[in-house]
């Protein structure tokens, strides 16, 4: 082997070394996004919360995220990606055993507020330092492979609680999420590099025209209502599934199968499309695949008896994971070194708007009367406006060199 040959061969190592750490951390991550929805049957009667207190702890954690998202990503263009995703690790891992510890209303708020402030801190993180690492040919590969953490995780704690069962305390649950987050810490500090390309002293760092200057307006406009309206249709299904196909006739075991059916099939789905758009571009592999979700939607509003609702949960899955992990690796390019953290940091946040609606929405559309099959029906048009975005923002937008 030539000296080149192993160089190259230490590179790829390392590259997967720093994938597999990122990897875990959107997994501790997935995991404790998703804890409080599994945990929620025995935490609401134990700490004795009304239903407006639920909601507003079941929202606290996505409100956080918003901010930690805009803040972490500012942050970590100025002093480095790597003290950031560290700073980022240890708030969420540390407020999420202050979750395990919460006595009451308020504690738990505050500690899923600023769990939710680590959560946003990290993701911008991860997917900046996923593309820094990654030569252009294998981009969305990797930052699709980095976040198929998220689903791992979502689906390994409804897992743990389906296996335990009444053993599996709520405070348990969140221990184990805040703990791993702690462990990983060190792997960050001695392991991960700092992938934040040299500062240049002549560049502009001004966040504001790094988003909205040099005709990029209409790009990251067009690609904050695409993610707005992605993670609105993802959040209803993540929240809702379950409570959606008990509403079909069938039984809460049947819904909990559909949920851990949409995580896992999601995963190959976010690894096919990622591997595909490196090779194609992603103007119509994401296209299509928006497309291909709007039928599955339907055809999910009409069925009525179990195999076909385990398989079209999968595939919506399959489709919609694959679609915005494709997505995330797309914004760095669109945005020159100097703002890239903050131009992700945005678009999740600004994202995030949409996975708090969407639940609502659920919520409302149900109280309103709607059937479950009206539900997934009405998420039809929601998804052809994202295909649509998608298309138009390919015209738009002017990739930038990573």
């Amino acid at each position: 082997m030539t000296a080149q040959a192993a160089q190259a061969v230490r590179e790829r190592a390392g590259a997967g070394l720093i994938v597999f750490i990122c990897f875990l951390i959107a997994a501790v991550e997935g995991y404790d996004i998703q804890a409080f929805g599994v945990a929620a049957p025995r935490l609401i009667p134990d700490l004795g919360l009304d239903p407006s207190q639920q909601g507003w702890a079941a929202s606290a954690a996505m409100i956080g995220l918003v901010l930690g998202a805009f803040v972490g990503g500012w942050a970590a263009d100025r002093v480095g990606r790597k003290p950031v995703l560290l700073a980022s690790v240890l708030t969420f891992g540390a407020f999420s055993v202050a979750t395990a510890l919460s006595q009451g209303y308020e504690g738990l708020l505050w500690a899923r507020f600023l769990t939710g402030l680590g959560f946003g801190g990290a993701m911008p993180n991860l997917i900046a330092v996923a593309s820094e690492i990654s030569p252009p040919r294998r981009r969305a590969a990797t930052v699709t492979m980095m976040f198929c953490g998220m689903p791992a995780g979502g689906a390994s704690v409804a897992l743990l609680a389906r296996l335990l069962g009444d053993e599996l305390s709520w405070r348990a649950l969140f221990m184990v999420g805040g703990v791993l987050p702690l462990v990983l810490a060190p792997l960050v500090f001695f392991l991960l590099p700092e992938t934040r390309p040299e500062p240049d002293a002549g560049a502009d760092r001004s966040t504001w025209r790094g988003l909205f200057g040099e005709r990029r307006a209409a790009a990251t406009l067009i690609l904050w209502g695409v993610f707005v309206l992605t993670l609105l249709v993802l959040y209803l299904m993540l929240n809702w599934l379950p409570t959606l196909v008990v509403a079909k006739g069938l039984t809460a075991d049947d819904g909990s199968a559909a949920a851990l059916s949409f995580n896992l099939v999601s995963i190959a789905g976010a690894l096919l499309l990622g591997f595909v758009v490196d090779r194609a571009g992603y103007r119509w592999p994401v296209t299509l695949t928006f497309l291909l979700l709007a039928l599955t939607m339907g055809a999910l509003a009409a069925a009525g008896t179990l195999s076909p609702v385990l398989a079209l949960s999968g595939l919506a899955g399959f489709l919609l994971l694959g679609a915005q992990y494709a997505l995330y690796a797309v914004i760095p390019s669109l945005y020159p070194a100097q703002v890239r953290a903050a131009g992700t940091g945005a678009a999740v946040a600004i994202g995030r708007l949409g996975s708090i609606a969407g639940p609502l929405v659920a919520g409302e559309l149900r109280a309103a009367g709607y059937s479950a099959g009206q539900v997934f029906g009405l998420m039809i048009p929601v998804v052809l406006a994202a295909a649509a975005g998608v298309l138009v923002l390919s015209w738009f937008a002017r990739p930038h060199e990573i």
